[in-house]
C-alpha cells in the first residue's frame, strides 16, 4: 500500500512545484535564493538526463511506459519486508509518471533546481535518483549479507 502512497505524493509534489514555475516564471528566468549556489531557473527539457537524445519524446514516452509496466507487475512479487526495494521502486515510479506527465502533455519536460555546477533538474528527477541509489544500497545489503537474490523474491 505505501509503494503506490510514495509514488502519488512523489508525483503530486513533481506536478504542484512544475505548475507553480510555469505559473510565476517565464522560460529561461533564473531566480538566485542562494547566491552563487542554488538557483530557480525555468527550463525546457527536451531529452534525458543532459538534455541526451533531445527531441525523441516518442522513444522516451515508449521506454517510460514499459519500465513503468513492468515495475506495476513485479512489484507485487517482491516481499513485504523489503521495504527499502519498494520504497525505491515506489520513488522511481513517482519520478517516471511525473516526466512522463511533462511530455505527454507539452513534449518536454519542466525542470527548475539549479545548482550551477549540474544541469537543472525537477522533482521527479530527484526521486528517480534517489530511488536509483536506494535500489544498489538494497542490492549491496543483500549481498554483504548473504542474503538470496532480490529479483527472486527471497527464495
Amino acid at each position: 500500500m505505501y509503494f503506490w502512497l510514495i509514488a502519488i505524493i512523489v508525483f503530486t509534489v513533481d506536478r504542484l512545484t512544475k505548475i507553480s514555475v510555469q505559473r510565476y516564471m517565464d522560460p529561461g528566468q533564473s531566480i538566485p535564493l542562494v547566491r552563487p549556489i542554488f538557483h530557480l531557473t525555468y527550463v525546457h527539457n527536451y531529452g534525458a538526463a543532459f538534455g541526451m537524445l533531445a527531441h525523441k519524446t516518442t522513444f522516451f514516452i515508449v521506454v517510460t511506459v514499459v519500465v513503468l509496466s513492468v515495475v506495476a507487475f513485479f512489484y507485487r512479487r517482491i516481499p513485504k519486508e523489503k521495504k527499502l526495494l519498494l520504497i525505491a521502486l515506489a520513488l522511481q515510479f513517482g519520478g517516471a509518471i511525473g516526466n512522463l506527465t511533462d511530455r505527454l502533455i507539452y513534449g518536454y519536460v519542466i525542470d527548475f533546481l539549479d545548482f550551477r555546477v549540474w544541469p537543472v533538474f525537477n522533482i521527479a528527477d530527484s526521486a528517480i535518483v534517489i530511488g536509483v541509489g536506494l535500489l544498489f544500497w538494497e542490492f549491496w545489503r543483500s549481498d554483504k549479507q548473504g542474503q538470496p537474490g532480490i529479483a527472486s523474491g527471497g527464495e
